[in-house]
């Protein structure tokens, strides 16, 4: 693979990473918004050490609910915190044979697209921590 590739490459792997975050974060909203739960996204959030610092070392992005009603379940809530995973929904079509597996053709740009999709697909320490105490995201 020459330079122009890589950069090809790099690209291809940062505009999907992009888009994967965007999406993984809009599928926590998703399921907030389907069990009535009103809720904030904060793109790039601030920190002490200011918004560069944020983007580089911390999230690109939160989904915070607002105020969570009564009638809603830890299950929901679990469900929200999870919901990232569905983004793995292309590839496992793709091992099962329904889609094409943009792995087995041995295409490095379809690799890092692939690479970097799943990697947006996996949920937070910070979803994975409402999944498991979702009670006490409750209370």
């Amino acid at each position: 693979m020459g330079p122009i590739e890589v950069v090809i490459a790099v690209a291809i792997l940062s505009a999907t990473i992009g888009v994967g975050i965007t999406i993984h974060e809009l599928s926590h909203a998703a399921v907030l918004r389907f069990l009535g739960v009103p809720y904030e996204i904060r793109w790039l959030p601030e920190t002490e050490e200011g918004r560069f610092h944020s983007a580089v070392t911390a999230s690109w992005a939160t989904v915070t609910p607002q105020q969570i009603p009564d009638d809603v379940s830890s299950y929901g809530i679990r469900l929200a915190a999870i919901a990232p995973l569905a983004l793995t929904l292309p590839v496992v079509l793709g091992a099962a044979g329904i889609l094409p597996n943009p792995l087995a053709s041995g295409d490095a740009y379809g690799a890092a697209v692939t690479i970097a999709w799943l990697g947006c697909a996996l949920p937070s320490p910070q979803d994975f921590s409402v999944f498991w105490y979702a009670d006490r995201a409750l209370a």
